[in-house]
């Protein structure tokens, strides 16, 4: 007998199921009710919900909750530092089944290999990846990558199992000016789920983004912005995570009418967040807390992903669908129980019931490649007039332009802890380039010391922030040596560091040894007199050239708003100009 045959018996009534959860108050996201029932279960499948009585192996819920496992419509899951081995053993007792991810950050440190990796290390596991290949590799022509994701390599990614589709096209101002190589990517991913990034993008410009091929959204802030992009065709991810928060301001488009073309997702999510709050079952409670129906709730974080991405075997407690299942003891507060993965039990009462390994690749272990440079790589000459700063915005990812007079020491600019103007800079670590871009920044509120990082958005090189020459050469020296991390320094030592030796983005370590040692850097930040409650997650973004409204990139200050490196003395040379225009 086939497996087909077997699971059309069990169906039937005809042969027993494999596992039978008896005593279901089963969750129909297909209808948006509650029904009362038993799931047979043959195989890795759902052989029908009914009356069923026969199974080799019988769990009585008594009146729980079953649904499908949650499916997160979008996600960066290097974002939280964390393996993707980690990451399962941290989400799947979460109730979460599987990710739609494009990878982003192991791409733009290693590139289709660095993707290859993470699918391979994924493919045991209780938690199916579904690949959308990462189409902005890098995101901008303003700093150096550690790779370039062609239109020939979006083709060739296309055709593995695990694709669905295009990742996120984060730059929408290239699909409006009709890049070449942009549009050549979406060509290629024709017939294909395609995602967007098109943060306040409205009327003309938004049609024609949409017109160029792009099928959702996820960077929507306002109730207008996401109304409209709904209106003009757009599936409107709703966004929850670590430091974007969305939910609350669009929740209210979700209607009876609007209701599956919405999905719910985080985008990205801290390890800390992880471990006290959750992932995207999070989400889901904190929806529901705000009003939403519990079903209604759980169907824009399964069945419609699932819908959205063309998955017709996933998102619904239905016959032939994939037994991936979530038992709960409670629905509106969506407390886990038990979670069901292919038919097996993979987790029970928060507790993972799989084992995990992880496997050594020198490629991804060794990515910290740097030239060799003296301290006096990081000194700033002194010009007249005023400097142009980056000036820090509490709890938002946008920056402004701070006009100010430097203080200088022996014809050089240095930090100014009494004004809290402290020295950036942003060193290249894939190709030994040599790049150094040195600019200055307000609002950290050092007061001694130095704090750096290797996760740095969009490209990952290494971005640290100071007071002092020699700290901040220590932090690089640092993460060169620990091949990935973040560092805090202070007297020439080491203060407290989380080595990231995977690609610069990821620990090996279990979830909560992550989070312990992400403490105790916050808690040495604040030490030094950082006045950020998450003062690496600011310094992250600090080199990503596509938010407003200037950045810092090994190439030097970025002018976001016109896309360009800004010269001010051809002495000084490129990423290493401090100087408005």
């Amino acid at each position: 007998m086939t497996d087909l045959q077997r699971l059309i018996a069990v169906a039937r009534g005809d042969a027993s199921a494999d596992v039978l959860l008896t005593n279901a108050e089963v969750v129909n996201t297909l209808t948006g009710e509650i029904e009362v029932g038993n799931v047979a279960i043959c195989g890795d499948r759902i052989a029908g919900v009914g009356d069923y009585s026969d199974g080799a192996q019988v769990i009585d819920l008594h009146g729980k909750h079953v649904a499908p496992s949650l499916i997160d419509g979008h996600v960066h899951p290097e974002s939280s530092m964390l393996h993707i081995a980690r990451y399962a053993e941290a989400v799947v007792p979460r109730g979460v089944g599987a990710l739609v991810t494009d990878f982003h950050e192991i791409a733009n440190v290693r590139g289709l290999e660095g993707v290859h990796y993470m699918l391979d290390c994924a493919r045991p596991l209780p938690l199916d990846i579904h690949y959308m290949v990462a189409s902005c590799v890098p995101a901008t022509k303003l700093e150096t990558s550690g790779a370039h994701v062609t239109p020939e390599d979006v083709q060739a990614a296309l055709r593995w199992p695990e694709t669905v589709g295009l990742g996120e096209v984060m730059s929408f101002h290239d699909v409006l000016a009709a890049d070449g190589e942009v549009l050549a990517k979406i060509q290629a991913a024709a017939g294909w789920v395609v995602d967007g990034h098109a943060p306040e993008l409205r009327g003309k410009s938004l049609n024609a983004y949409i017109a160029a091929g792009i099928h959702s959204d996820h960077e929507s802030t306002s109730l207008g912005e996401a109304e409209e992009k709904l209106k003009r065709g757009m599936y409107l991810m709703i966004r929850e995570g670590s430091s974007e928060k969305n939910l609350e301001a669009l929740l209210p488009l979700v209607t009876e009418k609007t209701r599956r073309r919405c999905m719910l997702v985080v985008d990205d999510r801290s390890c800390d967040d992880l471990m006290r709050d959750g992932d995207i079952d999070a989400v889901v409670r904190k929806a529901i807390g705000l009003g939403l129906d519990p079903v209604a709730a759980i169907q824009l974080a399964t069945i419609n992903p699932a819908e959205y991405l063309g998955l017709r075997d996933r998102g619904a407690v239905a016959p032939g669908h994939l037994a991936n299942l979530v038992v709960l003891n409670e629905l509106r507060t969506f407390d886990v129980a038990m979670v069901i993965h292919r038919g097996k039990v993979v987790a029970r009462d928060g507790k993972p019931l799989f084992s995990t390994s992880i496997p050594h690749d020198d490629r991804m272990m060794r990515t910290v490649n740097i030239k060799p440079f003296g301290i006096e790589g990081l000194e700033l000459v002194a010009l007249d007039g005023p400097s142009l700063v980056i000036g820090v915005v509490p709890d938002q990812t946008i920056t402004r332009k701070v006009g100010l007079r430097a203080r200088t020491q022996n014809g050089h600019v240095v930090a100014d802890t009494q004004r809290d103007v402290l020295k950036l800079a942003v060193v290249e670590r894939h190709r030994a380039t040599g790049n150094i871009g040195l600019g200055l920044v307000k609002g950290f509120g050092l007061k001694k010391g130095a704090l750096a990082s290797s996760v740095a958005h969009d490209s990952h090189n290494i971005v640290v922030v100071g007071t002092n020459d020699d700290d901040i050469y220590q932090a690089v020296k640092t993460i060169e040596k620990l091949q990935g991390g973040l560092v805090a320094v202070a007297d020439g030592g080491v203060v407290a560091s989380l080595p990231l030796p995977v690609a610069g983005l990821l620990s090996d370590e279990p979830l909560a040894a992550v989070v312990a040692r992400m403490e105790n850097l916050e808690k040495a930040a604040a030490e030094l007199g950082c006045a950020l409650p998450r003062p690496f997650a600011t310094l992250s973004l600090l080199a990503l050239p596509v938010i407003p409204e200037v950045r810092l990139s090994d190439f030097g200050l970025i002018d976001v708003a016109k896309l360009r490196v800004i010269h001010e003395d051809p002495d000084v040379g490129p990423g290493r100009t401090t100087r408005s225009p």
